[in-house]
């Protein structure tokens, strides 16, 4: 408490006391002060983290899940005389064709289909004009199609063999059954095909697929259909085989995982989780993605997947890529649709000012990058190359200040500081694309061959044993593989169940794989 100048002391010793308590106090006080501040931040910062969770979490149930913006929003930061200059250096490199207009109405249904030709006549008595009497006289047809189709078909397979005997009774022949993907099953090539592209290309699991089938009269178990999945993909392993020697001979690869939960699993409980790993590479006229089973996440198995492999590696920002790219010196690649992904969040955690700020600002520029690579999507490698360096380099060097002066500014536990930080710590990878014009700016292609069997795990939730979903890799690895090529799921795999089984050289297996076989030798039925 404050003392009046009339009842301080007058002796020395004791004025110096009361100063030295009072230096005291004030320390004290200042202490205790910081410490209010410092609560402050954190409770601050804390109210704001979770304002922002509230904002994700509501964006997630009810706004729209895509990351672009409009032009509107672009424009934004833009100075009118930047746009005007970008549009004019635009025109000079790369041009873009006439807007066409949408034909409007019904598709014309594809004429490889079957036709079924319906006559509709008018009866013979009333073919006589109303005016004069006359027979009127056929001068057109009018034709109007419309979409037939006939459930499953279902129908019995007889093979009969011929048996040829001599009169000595000691010779007897029987013509010999071709080699069959199943011997000594009810599965023919057909059905196994199309229980497989029902499962993993359908999402449609095997207790419905047992259901359906009962529907029409057949009764086969479950059990059964699974033994065929793991038979079938035990039987297109040197396919698979051959698949992986093609995707590592070329020098561009994209890898990505996700966790599938297997109950049979030896050292692991039932909940616990494994990983599906995905490769897509090979020469872009024959793309190959591959699907491998692992029960770890561990660096380990990048290093088992690429063992030999030399050349570019595009990943996410996932950490264990990182000792196989030291161990083989390969070139990391990373993938700028995570950094707009966080980006675009930190926006939708802003919840109303969603149009200002360094989220929105980090956002545009990137969405740029994006309207860069659209334009030299048609182009071929080296003039794609070119035009990066032209349009996109410079903008990217523009991103790179931005970010040096907005990092210092926010807390890099916020959403938008988790968004500059994985920027600024995955930079020299997102960069690596300008290099080879054959490189993507993201690993979306990767993304979107794993997406099918993200859908199908949330209809059949899991795989019994390590055979099961080793089978559901390799099955899975070769419908991507045959779609990328450009076939059709169920003709190629009732193609490749039926000539598979005959194949003895490695030459009749290559001649069978999805971006070598003819296309004109594979048929629906």
């Amino acid at each position: 408490m404050a003392m009046a100048l009339d009842q301080l002391p007058d002796d020395l010793d004791t004025l110096k006391s009361l100063l030295t308590k009072q230096r005291h106090s004030n320390a004290q006080l200042r202490i205790e002060n910081r410490l209010v501040v410092d609560k402050n931040a954190q409770l601050t910062a804390k109210l704001l983290s979770l304002q922002e969770q509230l904002n994700l979490a509501l964006a997630r149930r009810y706004a729209a899940s895509s990351e672009k913006l409009s032009p509107d929003q672009i424009r934004l930061f833009d100075e009118a005389e930047q746009d005007t200059a970008e549009a004019a250096d635009s025109e000079e490199t790369v041009s873009v064709p006439a807007h066409r207009r949408k034909r409007r109405g019904r598709k014309k249904l594809p004429e490889t289909l079957p036709r079924v030709d319906i006559i509709h006549d008018i009866p013979e008595a009333e073919r006589r004009c109303p005016h004069d009497g006359n027979v009127l006289t056929e001068i057109n047809s009018v034709v109007s199609e419309q979409l037939d189709i006939i459930p499953a078909q279902i129908r019995v397979l007889r093979h009969i063999r011929k048996q040829y005997a001599c009169d000595c009774g000691r010779c007897i022949q029987t013509a010999p059954l071709p080699a069959q993907p199943l011997p000594k099953s009810l599965a023919s090539p057909g059905l196994l095909a199309h229980i497989t592209v029902s499962k993993y290309q359908d999402a449609l699991p095997l207790y419905r697929q047992e259901t359906i089938l009962q529907r029409i009269g057949v009764d086969i178990p479950r059990a059964t259909l699974a033994n065929w999945m793991i038979r079938a993909g035990s039987l297109v392993q040197p396919v698979i085989n051959l698949l992986r020697d093609r995707l590592l001979g070329y020098d561009i690869v994209q890898m990505d995982e996700s966790t599938v939960q297997v109950l049979k699993e030896p050292g692991k409980t039932a909940q616990s989780k494994s990983y599906l790993w995905l490769q897509r590479g090979g020469p872009p006229e024959q793309p190959v993605i591959l699907f491998d089973y692992d029960p770890s996440r561990s660096q380990a198995v990048p290093k088992r997947l690429l063992a030999g492999y030399k050349g570019y590696l595009q990943t996410d920002g996932y950490d264990g890529y990182n000792a196989v790219v030291a161990m083989n010196g390969l070139t990391h690649v990373g993938c700028m649709a995570h950094a707009r992904r966080k980006f675009s969040e930190a926006v939708k955690a802003q919840g109303k000012n969603k149009q200002s700020g360094k989220a929105h600002r980090g956002l545009v520029l990137i969405q740029k990058l994006y309207r860069i690579e659209k334009q030299a999507r048609t182009l071929n490698p080296e003039a794609r190359h070119e035009h990066r360096q032209r349009h996109a380099r410079p903008l990217l060097d523009e991103l790179r200040s931005w970010l040096d002066e907005a990092l210092p500014q926010v807390p890099p536990t916020s959403v938008i500081g988790k968004a500059l930080n994985y920027l600024h710590n995955e930079w020299p990878k997102l960069i690596r694309y300008l290099d080879d014009g054959r490189l993507e700016i993201d690993n979306n292609l990767a993304e979107n061959a794993i997406r099918p069997f993200v859908i199908g795990r949330k209809n059949w939730l899991f795989s019994d044993s390590v055979k099961g979903v080793k089978a559901s890799a390799n099955l899975y690895s070769l419908i991507e593989t045959a779609k990328a090529n450009g076939l059709e799921p169920y003709a190629y795999l009732r193609h490749l169940f039926t000539e598979l089984p005959k194949a003895t050289t490695v030459e009749a297996i290559e001649a069978l794989l999805p971006g070598t076989i003819n296309k004109d030798h594979i048929k629906l039925c």
